[in-house]
């Protein structure tokens, strides 16, 4: 491994200056920023080329290398990995020369899932990790998820740092390389195979899947590098959908947002079990055998059955979001646990999980964090873990279903608004703001209204829950063309 000496930084780098409000670096024109911030729930995202091009990326890894090395004492390298976008390879490259700008050096996995950086991260003592993917939205969006040394996801105020620097185009909390102190860039695909070994570590010893058929959509993306793999080593029988890496099909009809080509190859294939990856599989949904989806209320509840049983759940918390449905926390309430909700993102379920000293949290979209095994979402990590427990119940995961909860009707709607201030800024309008309280005063405690902007699409999302269906039909419409009146029209 290279390390680089460094030195403190002067006022200003001479490597970047602002004209206008917008970072001019490297030689290139004034890359124009949006007003409001770039980083949403999960790093930086957005359409590749237009907000995400390769000027950008460079800053942003330049910029980025700057403020890892100030978080830790480690002098390792950065390590990077992306999903099978077309756009990956150009940004990977771009972030590459900004961080060995600053005498880092790059160790570059290729395809591989978004837990393989975090998991690599800590245990080659990295001092940071970067992951290329949009997750799971179409082909043409990338985006940029950030790591820390331990392999956790940035914190947002350290995020704000990088941010603020590129914006800026000075940082001078933190350090700089002499101008002969240059990074390396390295290839190395090789260490994902010590992310396979590391996700069977904590299954049981004697786990055996022979006899169970298990169906794997891979959405074209990056489980392809070794979902089928690792789960043909448990004995299970394989059945792979879309499980070649490809960047101009990435999560379009197949993945954990469109379930519909798993549930068919499930029960055309008389499976016990599928399980549907998003594009860096960081999230998974099953489907049972009857072609039901288990979402990630209900592996929630399964696993946090078992570690309760086995008085392996502290206080009987589990994490949540404001999405989890009111029929499971109901449920889990009566088996004497605890449902703690925060705003929807793993990196706010990680954080209350620290604070709590919580070893069990997610989403309802399927990211799943168990700390007794890992410090991220792992959608490979969480299926092999849902399938050992059908295996160790000795029965089916549609069994487990029918024996759990039922959850209350939930409808979720998104509003394409493409003018991100208005977007960001929806909460301010108040016409918005009273069609929200006066379906909230309506529905009483029969339901509930939910409606934010993403931190990973240009859309608002519109969600309504309860007892009743046609209460929920109603009001998500009504609350959908209010959003559509006030902020697109």
């Amino acid at each position: 491994m290279v390390t680089s000496p460094v030195r403190a930084v002067a006022p200003s780098l001479g490597l970047s200056k602002v004209v206008d409000g917008m970072p001019l670096g490297f030689g290139w024109q004034p890359i124009k920023l949006p007003q409001t911030s770039l980083l949403g729930t999960d790093g930086i995202r957005g359409r590749a080329g237009d907000l995400l091009s390769a000027p950008l990326a460079l800053q942003i890894g330049f910029w980025a290398g700057q403020v890892l090395q100030s978080q830790t004492f480690l002098s390792g390298p950065v390590i990077v990995g992306q999903d099978s976008r077309n756009s990956s390879d150009m940004l990977a490259m771009a972030l590459a020369a900004g961080l060995t700008a600053t005498g880092l050096e790059v160790w570059n996995l290729g395809l591989c899932p978004t837990a393989a950086v975090a998991y690599l991260t800590q245990a080659c003592q990295a001092v940071g990790g970067i992951m290329i993917s949009a997750s799971h939205n179409p082909p043409a969006d990338n985006g940029i998820k950030f790591f820390a040394a331990d392999g956790t996801k940035l914190a947002a105020t350290v995020q704000a740092q990088i941010e603020q620097a590129l914006r800026q185009g000075q940082c001078s909390p933190f350090v700089q390389v002499q101008n002969n102190a240059w990074g390396r860039h390295c290839f190395r695909p090789e260490l994902v195979e010590q992310y396979a070994a590391f996700l069977q570590q904590p299954l049981p010893a004697a786990l055996n899947l022979s006899g169970m058929r298990i169906v794997l959509d891979m959405a074209w993306g990056a489980a392809t590098r070794i979902a089928e793999q690792v789960f043909r080593s448990t004995g299970a029988e394989v059945i792979g959908l879309h499980g070649v890496p490809d960047g101009d099909r990435i999560n379009v009809g197949c993945g954990s947002t469109h379930l519909e080509p798993l549930k068919a190859a499930v029960q055309n294939h008389q499976a016990d079990l599928g399980f549907a990856f998003d594009g860096d599989a960081d999230r998974v949904i099953a489907v049972d055998a009857q072609g039901r989806m288990v979402d990630g209320d209900y592996i929630l509840y399964f696993w946090g059955q078992t570690l309760q049983q086995t008085q392996q759940l502290p206080d009987s918390t589990i994490v949540s979001t404001v999405m989890a449905n009111l029929g499971f926390e109901r449920a889990w309430q009566q088996l004497g646990g605890q449902l703690v909700r925060t705003k929807v993102g793993d990196q706010y379920v990680h954080a209350e999980m620290v604070q709590r000293g919580a070893k069990l949290g997610g989403e309802q979209s399927g990211h799943i964090l168990c700390h007794h095994y890992s410090m991220t979402g792992d959608g490979i990590l969480t299926a092999l873990h849902l399938a050992s427990l059908v295996n160790q119940s000795g029965g089916t995961l549609a069994e487990l279903v029918d024996q759990s909860f039922q959850p209350y009707p939930q409808l979720l709607k998104n509003v394409r608004v493409d003018d991100r201030d208005r977007r960001l800024n929806w909460h301010t309008h108040d016409r918005l703001q009273q069609a929200i309280a006066q379906a909230e005063a309506a529905m009483g405690d029969q339901g509930r209204v939910l409606v934010r902007a993403s931190g990973t699409e240009p859309v608002i999302r519109v969600m309504v829950e309860a007892a009743e269906r046609e209460m929920v039909d109603s009001w998500t419409d009504r609350l959908v063309e209010a959003v559509q009146t006030y902020l697109v029209a």
